[in-house]
């Protein structure tokens, strides 16, 4: 198991090092596709709890996984290797199909290896190389929007890893506990976009070619709800202020979610929208455990079938994005995108009905008042998912496009995807939640909001009703409106006085500043950074 665990950490880096050789280039993109497998044999085969050490690597790395690692890594693995699959079909004819998978490679590394962490310095480190290598995939197309998407997510990216590398500093202090807790929240929120940290999301979303978009969305943003799992003090220490905020921060994205989704034209961004909304439910879940840390062992089972529905079903309708954007909205086609759709929106003996009713079975038991708050807001919630899902296909049976030779290539890889969505689900629902769910009440309480959601469509529809296009990014347009208004007006700024020029004789500031700018030094001052960072996490 060393071994395997070793080659599925290894296997992308040695992959992504074959792309950087001209010569060995070709082979490298014929292995891309498998690259993730040893993660998955290592997932289906590892014992639990299993545990791996490094001492060589800076102050000592622990890997290994958990039940929660081993889902966590099956699903991702999964989804790895059903995007790059998808990826040698949708960029056969790009010149620089080498650069995105180098980058889909880097990213990938960090994502397994983030699954597998169990120390501090390692899963930062890993979910630091995702985050930044997924730049790479958000930029490919070198369009203006691509650029714009990448410069707003590199710039939440650098913000978000600040703010985790700060809660982890002072996570092991008492004193600081709550100042942690909340860096750690509001800097994983980044990821899986929290109301406010959410404006990079839509527009990477529908920028990032469909493999990409399909990982973003499927195994990316659920590296976010892993920090929060592993760091967060759940089921340990009630936090009755943090779990408060999260609660009303995950009910916000779940309305605010639905209702600006409901208002995009872009499928990808609307899809975006829809992930703000369904992690609002884990971020519901994760606040619960904050506020009562007794009912973490029955809230953990819930947020695990709750990640492996969401992240197929997701990754499923990306991938089903960029087929139809192949081979255009094909009877057969819609089909397969109505099947992940319905299971988001929570229809009757789908995973996302499963996964719904075993969330709110133990929400019910928090105190007053969320107990009675919280079911009728969730259900009101299953119904802006149900509008959100109807005017996605609404959206997807508009679509044209021109068959393409390639798009054979992306049918086998999206219906592996399609698969998982109720295969893997179902077979991590216990049997209490199968007969729980096969009841005449719960098959009722998961019909009425798509009935309503349909009801509701076709009167919009009738009265000709359109809803106002908000663009993706929503706050970011505004907020940059007004920077842009400021940096115009900052000629009518008093200017500093220039400082005298200094004599010849003294220090040479621009020798200093070339020096200081020289890669050899500043990569000395990044590593040293790197291990006091280590050292003052090792105490």
């Amino acid at each position: 198991m060393d071994a395997l665990i070793a080659l599925g950490l290894a296997t992308p880096l040695l992959v992504a090092a074959l792309l950087w050789l001209p010569h060995s280039r070709k082979l490298g993109l014929r292995l891309v596709p498998w690259a993730p497998l040893p993660a998955l044999l290592l997932a289906l085969a590892a014992p639990i709890p299993y545990e791996f050490d490094l001492p060589w690597l800076l102050l000592g790395a622990r890997l290994g996984l958990d039940e929660t690692g081993r889902v966590f890594l099956l699903f991702t693995a999964l989804i790895w290797l059903a995007a790059g699959w998808f990826a040698r079909g949708w960029l056969a004819h790009d010149e620089r199909r080498h650069v995105f998978a180098g980058f889909f490679l880097l990213a990938q590394a960090g994502n397994l290896g983030a699954c597998l962490a169990f120390d501090a310095v390692s899963f930062y480190g890993f979910f630091a190389l995702m985050s930044f290598a997924a730049y790479g995939l958000v930029v490919h197309d070198r369009s203006p929007a691509a650029r714009h998407a990448g410069r707003v997510y590199l710039v939440l990216a650098l913000a978000g890893e600040m703010l985790i590398l700060t809660g982890l500093l002072l996570v092991a202090d008492a004193t600081h506990m709550s100042f942690a807790v909340a860096c750690l929240i509001l800097g994983f929120g980044v990821k899986t976009g929290l109301p406010l940290l959410h404006v990079s999301l839509p527009l990477a979303y529908a920028a990032t070619p469909a493999p990409g978009a399909a990982v973003l969305a499927g195994a990316m943003i659920k590296a976010g709800l892993l920090g929060w799992l592993r760091f967060l003090p759940l089921g340990e220490t009630a936090l009755p202020d943090a779990g408060t905020g999260m609660l009303l921060a995950g009910l916000l994205a779940i309305f605010f979610g639905s209702v600006i989704g409901l208002t995009q034209r872009q499928p990808g961004a609307l899809l975006a929208y829809s992930s703000i909304s369904q992690m609002g439910y884990l971020a519901v879940a994760v606040g619960a455990g904050l506020l009562a840390p007794g009912l973490w062992p029955l809230l953990l089972p819930a947020v695990i079938l709750y990640t492996v529905h969401h992240a197929l079903a997701k990754s499923t309708l990306f991938l089903g994005l960029g087929v139809l954007q192949r081979r255009g909205a094909t009877p057969g086609v819609l089909l397969g995108m109505a099947l992940p759709a319905l299971a988001l929106a929570g229809a009757p003996l789908t995973s996302g009905m499963l996964a719904k009713n075993g969330l709110k079975l133990v929400l019910q038991a928090l105190p007053a008042p969320w107990a009675d708050l919280l079911p009728p807001l969730l259900t009101v919630g299953a119904l802006g998912t149900a509008l959100l899902m109807l005017r996605l296909l609404w959206l997807l049976q508009r679509q044209s496009a021109q068959p393409d030779a390639s798009s054979r290539g992306l049918m086998a890889p999206w219906l592996l995807t399609l698969l998982g969505v109720t295969g893997l689900a179902a077979w991590l629902t216990p049997a209490a939640g199968w007969q729980t769910a096969l009841t005449t009440p719960a098959m009722l309480a998961a019909s009425w909001p798509l009935l309503a959601a349909l009801a509701l469509a076709l009167a919009a529809l009738h009265s000709r009703l359109r809803a106002p296009a908000v663009p993706a990014g929503d706050l970011l347009q505004p907020l940059e409106r007004l920077l842009a208004a400021l940096w115009r007006q900052r000629r009518h700024l008093p200017q500093p006085a220039t400082p005298p020029a200094l004599p010849r004789t003294a220090a040479h500031p621009p020798r200093l500043e070339a020096r200081l700018r020289a890669w050899s030094l500043a990569g000395g001052l990044w590593l040293a950074g790197v291990f006091i960072l280590a050292a003052l996490l090792a105490r």
